[in-house]
């Protein structure tokens, strides 16, 4: 590895840690307001705002039947509020009859931190729906009636608001056989009269606490995030990190409130329209990670002839899982759910979608734990990026055998004036010898995708939830085997053992690097020094991660050194040189003694022709 390799990996590693710490919420930002829409101030606009939606829609509708606002729904203003189930063999959803909306939603294949009972997304008053309908003199809020239930069976159920016997609209919840998608619609029947015909919208108003489901607060708020999808293709989301709102011109095919490992998702078959959204962070400790809002319009037929049809999904964060449930879609859209899984920029997403996940699927399906498949996950990346490995090696044990003639040139021009001397001169010696300073850097390039892909999969691979492996109960948050309680600015309350092991590893690596490269003290002390600190910085930056992921980086970097050792004691470093020597000669009888081709004897000519016109210059002055 040479010193234009370590630069590089310096420069991004300083790039890492000033990422790092600029996206850290402030103190400040968590300790936000309340969010926006429950100040008294935004809540009279909202009804004014509703109030004259109303009015607009029925200013044409001249032959509309006046009916008293106490009198549409008045016998369902008053009732019992019942919670009624339906379920499958994954999921359990209770509904309420004060409102008609979804109460709670329960995963039976996934279970909470006592690892006893199943994880409860919502419940109460966690989440709230409301769809607001409009009459000539009053807006029809649902979350106000009592609905009652009819044609319920174990995994349906159809709530009614009724206006009387022949009018009424419907509600119609269907769970999806051994799946976590639900079936959604809204039937109007008998209302042509008493809603505004020309009204062909429904307004929604959706709200839920996220819960804190996992045990680590700082890392779960990171990646927990509203994600909505545009009508076609791409999504967005609002910040993880702080308040966030936006009003989102474009129509959206679904909005999703998201867990680092579960998300609750509201699809609309009509798409949404007109969608203002927010995400307020909660404070460390509340229990809840963000509150979530979203407010958007959808398409809506009072006469009944076409319902309203929605779908939502209440399941896990697992990619195949989201992308078999864009199957079971209402429309011909593909829902790309799969996004809800960030799986890293374009080229590491499209490593970790066709090899990563393929890869983990079938090392998984032997049986094998968790932290026994990360490990033959790693080992298996290392082949495949050897020959890159092996090459990056090459050119730096080249670059070592050349260290005598480097030296030799170094004590020919000591004065800094002749520094571009130097440099011509170095560069006219790799040149001949066929090497290329540059040789390390493009081979460890290659590799990268294949290393940032698994720092993208593992923190968002649920398989990983809850699977002990030798001290860690859980390798998809940290390994707190060592805890004080207290917190400290940017380490936190706990140490990771798995991290420090990530960090010791790397030290060593870059002691036995520059015990290669002969980097002393009175070379580069500066260079030396940051190599050292960087190490250090891992066990701030790490600290808090998934212990599968710090799990993973200390097996790669263990494996890393073993196989520079490995390369070390195989290299026999007077037969590289004599091979260099043999290449020198025959390169200088092939071009008759003069200098080669190649990229050095370009940049060799480049620094000629510079120094050329410096020198040009100088006579022009003198003159």
């Amino acid at each position: 590895m040479d010193k234009n390799t370590i630069t590089g990996l310096v420069l991004i590693a300083i790039l890492l840690v000033g990422f790092s710490f600029l996206s850290r919420p402030s103190k400040e930002q968590l300790e936000a307001q309340q969010r926006y829409y429950d100040s008294i101030a935004l809540v009279q606009q909202r009804e004014e705002a509703l109030k004259a939606k109303a009015d607009a829609a029925l200013a044409n509708e001249k032959d509309v039947e006046t009916v008293d606002s106490t009198s549409l729904f008045f016998n369902a203003l008053q009732g019992t509020d019942s919670l009624i189930t339906i379920q499958n063999d994954v999921a359990e959803l209770t509904l309420s009859t004060k409102g008609g909306s979804i109460f709670s939603a329960v995963l039976k294949e996934y279970m909470e931190q006592d690892k006893k009972t199943p994880v409860t997304l919502f419940t109460g008053n966690d989440v709230s729906m409301n769809f607001l309908f409009y009459n000539k003199k009053e807006t029809i809020q649902t979350k106000d009636y009592y609905f009652t239930t009819v044609n319920r069976t174990d995994s349906t159920v159809t709530m009614r608001l009724s206006a009387d016997s022949a009018s009424f609209i419907d509600f119609k919840y269907a769970l999806h056989p051994n799946t976590y998608l639900v079936d959604f619609s809204i039937e109007a029947k008998g209302m042509a009269d008493k809603l505004a015909a020309s009204n062909n919208y429904v307004d929604i108003e959706w709200a839920q606490r996220a819960r804190q489901i996992e045990k680590g607060y700082v890392y779960e708020n990171r990646l927990s995030e509203l994600t909505y999808k545009f009508m076609g293709n791409g999504t967005d989301y609002l910040s993880a990190n702080k308040d966030d709102e936006k009003e989102v011109p474009e129509r959206l095919d679904w909005i999703a409130f998201k867990n680092q490992f579960f998300s609750s998702v509201l699809i609309a078959d009509q798409d949404f329209d007109k969608a203002s959204l927010t995400s307020t962070p909660q404070q460390e400790g509340s229990g809840y990670m963000k509150n979530y809002t979203a407010d958007m319009t959808t398409f809506f037929d009072p006469t009944g002839k076409q319902p309203t049809d929605m779908q939502f999904y209440f399941g896990p964060n697992h990619f195949k899982t989201l992308l078999n449930s864009n199957d079971l879609s209402l429309s011909q859209k593909d829902l790309e759910l799969e996004d809800l899984v960030y799986l890293g920029w374009p080229i590491i997403r499209w490593v970790n979608r066709w090899f990563t996940i393929n890869l983990f699927d079938w090392l998984s399906g032997w049986g094998l734990s968790m932290g026994v498949v990360l490990l033959l996950m790693t080992i298996i990346v290392k082949v495949l990026v050897y020959p890159a490995t092996y090459k990056s090696y090459m050119s730096s044990a080249k670059m070592r055998v050349l260290k005598p003639y480097i030296n030799e040139i170094n004590a020919k021009y000591p004065k800094k004036e002749d520094a571009l001397k130097k440099q011509q001169e170095t560069m006219a010696l790799y040149s001949k010898y066929g090497v290329s300073p540059m040789g390390g850097c493009l081979p460890m390039l290659i590799q990268m995708p294949v290393f940032m892909a698994l720092f993208f999969f593992v923190p968002n691979a649920i398989e990983l939830r809850q699977q002990s492996f030798l001290w860690a109960p859980d390798l998809s948050t940290y390994d707190d085997i060592i805890n004080w309680g207290t917190n400290i600015p940017l380490l936190g309350n706990h140490l990771s053992l798995f991290c420090l092991l990530f960090s010791i590893t790397n030290i060593l690596n870059t002691m036995y690097t520059m015990k290669q490269q002969d980097m002393g003290q009175q070379q580069m002390p500066g260079m030396k020094l940051m190599m050292y600190i960087m190490p250090v910085m891992f066990i701030f930056i790490f600290n808090g991660y998934s212990s599968g992921l710090n799990y993973y980086y200390f097996i790669s970097g263990l494996i890393g050194i073993l196989t520079m050792v490995i390369l070390r004691k195989t290299t026999d470093e007077k037969k590289l040189l004599a091979m260099l020597e043999a290449r020198k000669e025959k390169k200088s009888q092939k071009n008759g003694g003069k200098p080669g081709g190649g990229l050095m004897a370009k940049l060799e000519a480049l620094q000629k022709e510079q120094e050329r016109l410096q020198q040009e210059r100088m006579n022009k002055g003198k003159k």
